[in-house]
């Protein structure tokens, strides 16, 4: 990630990205995005992002750690509910999405990425 975009996102009131240190080192990080809900009025959702945590650093519970935060800032925030995309061959991620919570059987997520898009 580039300094630039950590500044914007430190300057934004809708982006919020946390990071898991131990011995000034990054061992992993979640991105929490803000969005404004139409259906409910000053309530917005939650989008997690960037959910990384460094191969040598999981099973150590870093990752439940920042998800904890994640909530709690959500909470604060009076989000309606927090959603998140995983690659669909990530199943050990997946194992722990459910182990935090998270439902994958409630609702179904649809990509259209930028290339695909834009070229039109």
């Amino acid at each position: 990630m580039l300094p630039e975009q950590i500044a914007a996102m430190a300057a934004s009131p809708h982006s919020l990205l946390l990071v898991a240190e131990i011995d000034a080192l990054v061992c992993a990080t979640v991105l929490l995005i803000l969005c404004p809900d139409a259906m409910y009025g000053t309530q917005p959702f939650g989008v997690i992002e960037n959910i990384v945590v460094t191969p040598q650093m999981r099973g150590w519970g870093l990752g439940r750690l920042l998800l904890g935060q994640v909530e709690r800032l959500a909470a604060d925030h009076h989000c309606t509910k927090l959603m998140l995309l995983s690659s669909h061959t990530r199943h050990e991620a997946h194992a722990f999405f459910k182990r935090c919570g998270f439902d994958s059987d409630t609702k179904h997520a649809f990509v259209k990425y930028r290339r695909d898009f834009a070229a039109r």
